[in-house]
């Protein structure tokens, strides 16, 4: 199916508002992505072009530059989320559950909510069976964490011409791949409708600091820009706001207190609340507890 065969065009202005519960006006989630990088393949991302082009293997520094983040920068992040008592979303690859089964362990330890994020972190496209790579991935959170995730984020927001109707068929309740509103929506599958839960490709570490190599500071100053924007929005009906880190990223050094400052300036207003994808799925369908059925099967 196109995009517009599984959602229709829908202006935010002409539709009944969304009221979160106990008079907050906004929700913000925050998701974590961990991931585990095979070193006998090309890296996902470079920080480093090697001197004589090409895509080589081993690729030890790109390689190291990710690993850095789940050895330090990660507890480093973790500090933020204990100190100012939120939960985050960890969107996490399935291999990387038990390559770092420590992160893994403080993640559940603070009930964090598990994420499905493809088995290993490569392009959905790319991958050779894509339901097995849902399922596997499936499994392995399940068990280690004794419940089935609920929410999907492909890695690098990668799917196929079918991946909502897998994911739903696997029992998923919500996705993350399409960054179109700022208020969960309906997609259709094959079978039964599927919710996509916002998440975000501008308040987003990958984007600011790989892709568009802003200075660290950007991340606190986009973050507050976005934030008080959906405030002032919010004043017409509930919003929801993302924020998404990489250890590898965000957990360096020099990047990690412009998040821990957002984290801090946001915490300062008390109408605001922070959740989990799955507690804003829930929160929606008991705003809309017809959305699913009104959606029906394309």
């Amino acid at each position: 199916m196109l995009p517009t065969d599984r959602i229709s065009y829908s202006a935010i202005s002409q539709r009944e508002p969304l009221r979160l519960p106990g008079g907050a006006r906004m929700a913000v989630w925050v998701i974590v992505n961990v991931e585990e990088w095979n070193p006998r393949e090309t890296m996902p991302r470079t920080v480093l072009t090697p001197p004589a082009g090409g895509s080589p293997t081993p690729d030890i520094p790109n390689w190291c530059w990710h690993e850095y983040g789940n050895r330090v920068g990660f507890w480093r992040l973790l500090e933020t989320f204990d100190d100012f008592e939120i939960p985050a979303g960890l969107a996490i690859n399935g291999s990387a559950i038990e390559a770092y089964e420590p992160i893994s362990r403080a993640a559940l330890d603070r009930n964090w909510e598990f994420i499905g994020h493809g088995f290993s972190q490569k392009n959905m496209q790319k991958v050779e069976n894509e339901a097995a790579d849902i399922a596997r991935t499936t499994e392995v959170i399940e068990r280690f964490t004794g419940k089935k995730p609920r929410g999907w984020l492909g890695p690098g927001l990668t799917e196929t011409w079918e991946t909502p109707d897998l994911l739903a068929e696997a029992g998923y309740d919500y996705v993350l791949d399409w960054v179109l509103d700022d208020v969960p929506v309906v997609l259709k599958t094959r079978t039964r409708p599927i919710v996509n839960v916002p998440y975000t490709q501008e308040c987003n570490d990958v984007a600011m600091m790989l892709i568009q190599h802003h200075k660290a500071s950007e991340y606190y100053d986009r973050a507050i820009d976005q934030f008080e924007q959906l405030y002032w929005d919010s004043r017409n009906g509930a919003r929801v706001m993302a924020l998404v880190i990489h250890p590898y990223i965000m957990g360096a050094p020099h990047r990690a207190r412009y998040f821990r400052r957002a984290i801090e300036r946001i915490k300062e207003r008390e109408d605001v609340v922070f959740m989990t994808g799955e507690q804003i799925y829930d929160w929606y369908l008991r705003e809309r507890p017809d959305a699913l059925s009104a959606a029906g099967p394309a």
